[in-house]
Formats: structure tokens, C-alpha cells, sequence
């Protein structure tokens, strides 16, 4: 048994002073790791936030760059009818024909990107579609019936782009 006794005497016993320090000093190290960590996430999010925002700005500003690559081409089948019809003025045809090409390719363009003109002529007033210019006092049509159509109106999928300009007829 003095064996055993001696072996417990030999070990160094911590103060409580000493317990209490190392504590303090390891929950002060894991304060600063999660502080560093904290810091390097919060980081990481700022740059990631940024980054996000340099990717929202360029595909704003290149969203249509595909349809504007496109009109290019019409813009310049312009610049040519333009320049054909003042090489010979007396030719009306040749121009007209140059402007019928350029006119079906919009449309297919137009039709291409599911751009659709909005139906109002003769047609009960939708004040989703139509917006009215005019009233006209009418005992031949029914009352909120379109009469005139002043600007035409378009879809673009199926969502209303531009509303169509009207007169609409209102009983007497």
C-alpha cells in the first residue's frame, strides 16, 4: 500500500487557480476561431452578394442581345431597300417588294419570340388589353363595342406588352 500511496503523491495535483486559467484561455481560443470563421463566411457571402449582383447588371443589360443581333439584320435590309429605291426612283416596285421582305421576316421574327397582336376591332372593350382614347356616342353598336383601333396591341407570351389604343361607342 505505501506503493500506491507514493504513486498518488507524485502526481501533480493542478490548483483550482491553474483549471480555471486553462479554461478561460480555451474558451477565449474558441471564441477567436468562431470569430475567424464567422468573419471568413460573412466574407464569403459579401463576395458571393457582389458577385450576384455583376451577374443580375450584365444579363439586364445583354437580356436582348439575341433579338437586337436579329434587328441588326432587319435594320440593315432597310439601309438596302433605302438605298436601291434612291439609286432608281422611278423603280416603286423594286422598293415595295424590298419592304414586303423586310415586313415578312418581322413577322416571323415577331412570331419566332411569340410576340401577338391583341384582337380589338369590333370586339367588346377589355380593359386588360384595350385602353380608351375616345368615347363615341352610338345607337348602331353596342355599348363598350371597339370601333377604332388607333394603335395596335401586343402579347409576349401570352402577357400584355403594350396595350391596344381605342374608340369605343357608347349608347346614346
Amino acid at each position: 500500500m505505501d506503493d500506491e500511496n507514493k504513486n498518488i503523491e507524485e502526481q501533480p495535483v493542478a490548483a483550482p487557480e491553474e483549471v480555471v486559467v486553462s479554461e478561460a484561455d480555451k474558451l477565449r481560443q474558441e471564441l477567436a476561431e468562431a470569430k475567424e470563421a464567422y468573419v471568413r463566411l460573412f466574407a464569403d457571402f459579401d463576395n458571393m452578394r457582389k458577385r450576384h449582383e455583376r451577374d443580375r447588371a450584365a444579363l439586364i443589360k445583354y437580356a436582348h442581345e439575341e433579338v437586337i443581333i436579329e434587328l441588326l439584320g432587319f435594320f440593315e435590309d432597310f439601309e438596302r431597300t433605302i438605298a436601291a429605291a434612291k439609286a432608281s426612283p422611278a423603280e416603286g416596285e423594286i422598293l415595295l417588294k424590298g419592304v414586303e421582305m423586310v415586313y415578312a421576316r418581322m413577322q416571323q421574327l415577331l412570331k419566332k419570340y411569340d410576340v401577338r397582336e391583341i384582337e380589338a376591332l369590333g370586339l367588346k372593350f377589355d380593359h386588360e388589353n384595350h385602353e380608351a382614347l375616345m368615347v363615341f356616342e352610338s345607337a348602331d353598336h353596342e355599348d363598350g363595342t371597339v370601333l377604332e383601333v388607333f394603335q395596335k396591341g401586343y402579347t409576349l407570351g401570352g402577357r400584355v406588352v403594350r396595350t391596344a389604343k381605342v374608340k369605343v361607342s357608347k349608347k346614346n
